[in-house]
C-alpha cells in the first residue's frame, strides 16, 4: 500500500508515520531524509538537489517526485511505502498521481488528521526535545518525569526550535491552510480520504489509523 498522511504541521504526522511504517512493514519516505539520502549518495538527481540547495533555492517538484520514483525501486519500497511531509500543493498531488499512473501504481488511502488550530498552536509552542538523544517532551502535555532530566537518556540539556514561537505557528498553518487543504477535496473526490481525529492522544490516533485502514479494500 501507498499511504499518505496530510495535517497541518505540529498534528504529529511523522510520530503516526513512524507507528505505522513498524505496525504495518511500510516504509517512510521523509522529504527531507529523501533529499539529504540523494546528496550523499551522490546520485545525478542529488547533485541538481546539492546545487539548488546551495544556491538557497527550493527543491523542484519535479525533482522531488524523481527521487521518489527512484526510492520506489529500491527493496525498502517493495511491501508498500508512507509518504511524510509530501506533497503539499494540488501541483505536487497531480505531479504524483502521474507518476504512479506511469509506474502502474497508485495511493492506497490517505489519512486526514483533523485537528483544531488554536489547540494545535498549544502543543507547537510547548513543545521541545532532549539535547542528547532528541526524544521529545511538552511543556503541558508530556514533561519529563523528573524535572529537567531525560526519562530516557538522564540527560540535562533540552532545546527548543527556533521556529515553534507562536508568530511563526500562525503563518505556518495560513501555508497549510492556503496551500495543503486544497488536497482534501482532491482526494475524496477519489475515494481515498480517511478522516480521523488528530486532537486525541497519540495512542488514539494510532487506533483510528489502523481502524480506518483495516477497512480498505486492496486489489
Amino acid at each position: 500500500m501507498i499511504l499518505i498522511l496530510l495535517g497541518p504541521p505540529g498534528a504529529g504526522k511523522g510520530t503516526q508515520a513512524r507507528r505505522l511504517s513498524e505496525g504495518r512493514n511500510l516504509f517512510q519516505l521523509s522529504t527531507g531524509d529523501m533529499l539529504r539520502q540523494a546528496i550523499k549518495a551522490g546520485t545525478p538527481l542529488g547533485e541538481k538537489v546539492r546545487r539548488q540547495m546551495d544556491a538557497g533555492q527550493l527543491v523542484s517538484d519535479e525533482i522531488v517526485i524523481g527521487i521518489i520514483a527512484d526510492c520506489m525501486e529500491s527493496k525498502d519500497c517493495l511491501g508498500g511505502f508512507i509518504l511524510d511531509g509530501f506533497p503539499r500543493t494540488l501541483a505536487q498531488a497531480e505531479a504524483l498521481d502521474r507518476m504512479l499512473e506511469e509506474k502502474s501504481c497508485r495511493i492506497g488511502a490517505v489519512i486526514e488528521m483533523q485537528v483544531n488550530d488554536e489547540e494545535l498552536a498549544k502543543r507547537i509552542t510547548g513543545r521541545f526535545s532532549c539535547a542528547e538523544c532528541n526524544i521529545g517532551y511538552h511543556d503541558q502535555f508530556r514533561p519529563p518525569k523528573q524535572e529537567s532530566v531525560c526519562d530516557e537518556c538522564g540527560g540535562t540539556e533540552f532545546v527548543r526550535r527556533e521556529d515553534d514561537t507562536e508568530e511563526t505557528v500562525v503563518a505556518r498553518l495560513k501555508a497549510y491552510h492556503e496551500q495543503t487543504e486544497p488536497l482534501l477535496p482532491y482526494y475524496r473526490a477519489q475515494g481515498i480520504l480517511l478522516p480521523v481525529d488528530g486532537m486525541a492522544g497519540i495512542d488514539d490516533v494510532t487506533r483510528q489509523m489502523n481502524e480506518v485502514l483495516d477497512a480498505v479494500k486492496t486489489d
